[in-house]
């Protein structure tokens, strides 16, 4: 399918009809995740989840091939001393480093991320970002994380946002594109809403809060207002779409919350890394942490875990 003909298969969403969010709503339903006890039994369970559901992550100007094949390492031996242990969900990485990483996990069922379309501020043509997005594809990348163009959508010019995550998504073949709405730039839940329904009418295969760069970056508020869109999108379309917050989840005990909040929200058939990611870069070693006390009764060292 051409470029032209994906378009024409798209319809821009008529964002003056979306709905306003009820932004106390929302604060009071997070507060309520927050408080959810889970049994010991639940937690351990919840937290092998988490872990598989991970995007191990470095996107750093300082990346070196090194860095990344130990990333990789850590990736497909999490723990050797606690094993059956699921692996993490991808390796993400930018697009010179996929061939890297495409090497380092020859074997193992590990996806590789890439960010693609002059991450993280997207400020390039979109003849640039399209050749990002090609050759991260053609180098080894099974899936996409491509910023939008915030300017674009805060002036009010969503056509051109639309078409370029279309082109973006035809650039992308067979692997999947992840949207990334940067929602700490966009400054209000309403906003949030309408970039979300912009992103999956044109395509996205996942929406994802943040690039991980700028404060706030995923807030349970903003990840809540994002799944309501999802669920909405569900049921008027009948096609499921993914959800990634990333930047600022740290810690075990968030992450769990992530998840409460994902599943009374959109139900057990997004409670997969088919359809949720954490975009992560020391939750990993968090998990682990939690996983060992629950069977050994102590905390470990965070040093007992590498950091890449």
């Amino acid at each position: 399918m051409t470029v032209t003909a994906a378009k024409k298969s798209r319809r821009l969403p008529d964002l003056s009809r979306a709905l306003v969010v009820d932004e106390v709503g929302v604060n009071e339903r997070v507060a309520r995740f927050q408080s959810r006890s889970i049994k010991k039994s639940s937690k351990v369970e919840a937290l092998k989840l988490i872990l598989s559901m991970i995007d191990l992550t470095t996107l750093e100007g300082q990346d070196t091939p090194g860095k990344v094949q130990q990333l990789c390492q850590k990736a497909i031996h999490l723990h050797n001393s606690m094993p059956g242990l699921p692996h993490v969900a991808a390796i993400c990485v930018y697009p010179t480093m996929v061939g890297v990483a495409k090497e380092a996990l020859v074997g193992h069922d590990i996806n590789i991320a890439s960010v693609a379309t002059a991450f993280p501020s997207g400020m390039s043509a979109l003849k640039v970002k399209l050749d990002d997005t090609r050759m991260a594809v053609k180098a080894g990348a099974t899936e996409i994380d491509m910023v939008i163009s915030r300017g674009n959508f805060l002036g009010g010019d969503y056509r051109y946002v639309f078409d370029e995550i279309v082109a973006v998504k035809e650039a992308c073949g067979d692997a999947h594109l992840k949207v990334i709405l940067e929602t700490g730039e966009l400054g209000t839940l309403d906003r949030v809403r309408k970039a979300s329904m912009l992103a999956m009418s044109a395509g996205a295969d996942f929406i994802k809060t943040s690039t991980g760069k700028i404060q706030p970056a995923a807030t349970m508020q903003v990840t809540l207002t994002m799944l309501q869109a999802i669920r909405d999108h569900y049921r008027d379309t009948g096609r499921m779409v993914g959800m990634k917050p990333a930047g600022g989840i740290s810690t075990s005990k968030l992450a769990i919350h992530y998840l409460v909040m994902l599943h009374e929200t959109l139900g057990n058939a997004w409670m997969t890394p088919m359809w949720f990611r954490f975009g992560a870069s020391s939750l990993a070693n968090d998990v682990l942490m939690q996983l060992l006390k629950q069977s050994t009764g102590l905390y470990q060292s965070p040093d007992d875990f590498s950091k890449d």
